[in-house]
């Protein structure tokens, strides 16, 4: 059974609905042991308070955001493990500015992701255009990728074959190769990968990674955990019971908490137990 969703969103960042509160309430309603507060980061990269209004949390609402996820934390202490953390753009050549603003806040955990290729969202839709070609955009999705993983800012590598959401199909050859190259960075780095099942909304079949990488990951021994990367309340644990099985299948024992940037294991088989969820506990 899973009982951990380490991704979700909020009113903060213009595209999610509903306040902190609303995802941790369903989280207890599911049964969950820790749920991961983790909203998109301020554009630390550009000018201004709110470069981007619709896509990320103003630079004068990170502290905000924090206070309200350590009140909440405090409050349902003893219902649920409420870890406080970001979901972190990858911007290169900004590894120091991004450091800084990760540094002032008490995280317990960053996703690290890949949202910007190019000049253009990995979701837009119409960066696909006259593309002839898709291979060299994902070579630099990937590489970005690495980067991320190499930069020792994260913890999580977040949604890692999300741009093939709205890529044409069929996929590119060759992006196979790509992403076991990632792979094999994100394990050199020590890094978590998230199983992201917004996969299932954007593209109907498969989560974030793949199936296919998610079972080489588990070969390599990259730890995994898993998201649901809610925008909506009630899409807290979306098709956890799906991903479950699917880890039955691949022989997983555990998924990746977190607690003060510190990555605690947790049992699968344990994950609804009150013992289990006192190990995850601070």
């Amino acid at each position: 059974m899973i009982t951990v969703d380490y991704h979700t969103h909020n009113i903060r960042c213009g595209h999610a609905q509903g306040q902190i509160e609303d995802y941790i309430r369903a989280a207890i309603r599911l049964g969950l042991t820790d749920i991961g507060v983790s909203d998109h980061n301020p554009a630390y990269w550009l000018p201004g308070d709110d470069p981007m209004p619709t896509v990320s949390m103003a630079k004068s609402e990170l502290e905000g955001y924090v206070d309200e996820t350590l009140r909440l934390k405090a409050k349902y202490a003893g219902q649920i493990n409420v870890r406080l953390g970001l979901e972190c753009d990858y911007v290169e050549g900004m590894e120091d500015a991004c450091r800084e603003m990760l540094a002032r806040h008490p995280f317990d955990y960053v996703i690290g992701s890949v949202h910007w290729v190019q000049d253009a969202n990995i979701f837009h839709v119409r960066r696909w255009d006259g593309v002839t070609d898709a291979l060299p955009i994902f070579a630099e999705y990937y590489r970005l990728i690495i980067k991320s993983a190499q930069s020792g800012l994260f913890d999580i590598v977040g949604h890692s074959t999300a741009m093939t959401a709205f890529a044409p199909k069929p996929l590119a050859d060759g992006i196979e190769a790509l992403q076991d190259e990632a792979l094999a960075a994100i394990n050199d780095a020590g890094l978590v990968m998230e199983v992201n099942t917004s996969g299932f909304r954007k593209m109907t079949t498969e989560p974030f990674p793949t199936f296919r990488m998610i079972a080489a990951a588990h070969r390599l021994g990259i730890p995994l955990t898993f998201s649901s990367d809610s925008h909506r309340p009630e899409d807290v644990g979306y098709a956890r019971d799906r991903i479950a099985a699917y880890f039955a299948q691949i022989g997983l024992g555990g998924l990746a908490t977190f607690a003060g940037r510190q990555r605690i294991m947790l049992p699968l088989h344990e994950a609804a137990s009150e013992p289990a969820m006192a190990a995850a506990a601070d």
